[in-house]
């Protein structure tokens, strides 16, 4: 239970939990005015707008149906603003109110809308008063959403030292409150299955107080968010730590900046990784420093190769490595979904994970 008084969740557990109720509801042929609106509490970067979007993902792949996200920033209206432009009706004898383009949503039925109201605890008092309508009626003003709109609201908490005003009570009951915390597993799993950088990677696993933390006053600090900054400076723009070092202490914070570049040399003493994937053989690294540095550079090279052949001789030299570590790296291999068809009909992979035996 944490500070808010509601259940703290994975970002997985929360997609896995919100997409399996909304796609229950669109099969059975249920109103989603008849599940209550959700509020996503975090602090910032934990990935509460990216979860949002894995949920339209999988809401798209169980249904079939097209998935629209509009993402509104309450912080930037103000109330009169959700209501639309005022003019005259036709007879210019009473004033009628535009709706605005945010709300402008496809009805069909081949169609799922979800609203995000994010950042909606960054928004002032008056501005949130205004949400209630959308939280709990499905209205704004004269106007209504659509029937197949779900509405997904998410902020910070106040103890967050980021903007954001209390919620008042009135909003807060409206809607079906869940809190978002970092997680070092659900996060690793992620990370491999979107293309994070092994430096990255490894250093989080080295070091997994670095994956969240708020650094005091400090304008860049670490957070899911951030390190996906830095994943894509190293893939995107070079991964020469001497070149990129300042944007990576502009995305993290100069004290895990420093950490983060003396990680990165650990790589240096590692075995190719190419070898290991062309023959099955290679030194073993007897550091755990090392052995973590290698396993997270050699599935980050079986996620791009998808080569049966090659995948099955870096298993092969899995072989040489300690129970633990071949293991990890093997659970890992399989989170893969490009090649966990290859993983799982190799005979080292049954033996040694599922079995639980040596190879």
């Amino acid at each position: 239970m944490s500070g808010l008084g509601i259940r703290k969740l994975s970002v997985d557990h929360m997609v896995s939990m919100l997409s399996g109720t909304y796609i229950s509801l669109i099969k059975n042929r249920i109103a989603f005015r008849e599940f209550p609106s959700v509020m996503l509490w975090g602090p910032p970067g934990v990935g509460k707008s990216q979860g949002v979007r894995q949920i339209a993902e999988k809401i798209k792949n169980e249904t079939g149906k097209n998935v629209r996200i509009t993402d509104v920033r309450l912080l930037l209206f103000n109330p009169v603003d959700l209501r639309g432009i005022p003019t005259a009706n036709e007879d210019k004898t009473l004033a009628v109110w535009l709706k605005p383009q945010i709300f402008q949503m496809d009805p069909s039925e081949t169609v799922v809308n979800i609203l995000f109201l994010d950042e909606i605890t960054a928004a002032p008092t008056s501005v949130q008063a205004a949400a209630y309508q959308i939280t709990l009626d499905r209205t704004v003003g004269e106007h209504k959403l659509p029937e197949n709109c779900i509405v997904i609201a998410a902020g910070n908490r106040v103890t967050d030292r980021s903007v954001s005003y209390n919620m008042p009570k009135a909003l807060a009951n409206r809607l079906c409150h869940l809190e978002i915390e970092g997680n070092l597993s659900a996060w690793h799993k992620w990370a491999i299955q979107n293309d994070i950088h092994p430096f990255v990677v490894g250093f989080i696993e080295y070091n997994s107080s670095s994956l969240l933390r708020s650094e005091g006053m400090e304008l860049a600090f670490p957070t899911p968010r951030s390190w996906e900054m830095v994943s894509n400076i190293l893939n995107f723009v070079s991964d020469n730590m001497d070149e990129v070092f300042p944007m990576i202490v502009g995305c993290v914070g100069e004290k895990t900046g420093d950490l983060f570049k003396t990680w990165t040399e650990v790589y240096k003493g590692i075995p190719s990784v190419e070898d290991i994937f062309l023959s099955g053989k290679g030194d073993v690294p007897a550091e755990k420093e090392l052995r973590i540095a290698l396993k997270s550079a050699m599935v980050r090279y079986a996620k791009k190769c998808k080569n049966k052949e090659l995948i099955d001789n870096s298993i092969k030299y899995s072989c040489k490595l300690p129970w633990s570590f071949r293991k990890q790296l093997l659970q890992d291999y399989i989170k893969i979904t490009e090649i966990s068809d290859i993983v799982e009909a190799n005979e080292v992979y049954k033996t040694a994970v599922k079995d639980g035996l040596e190879c």
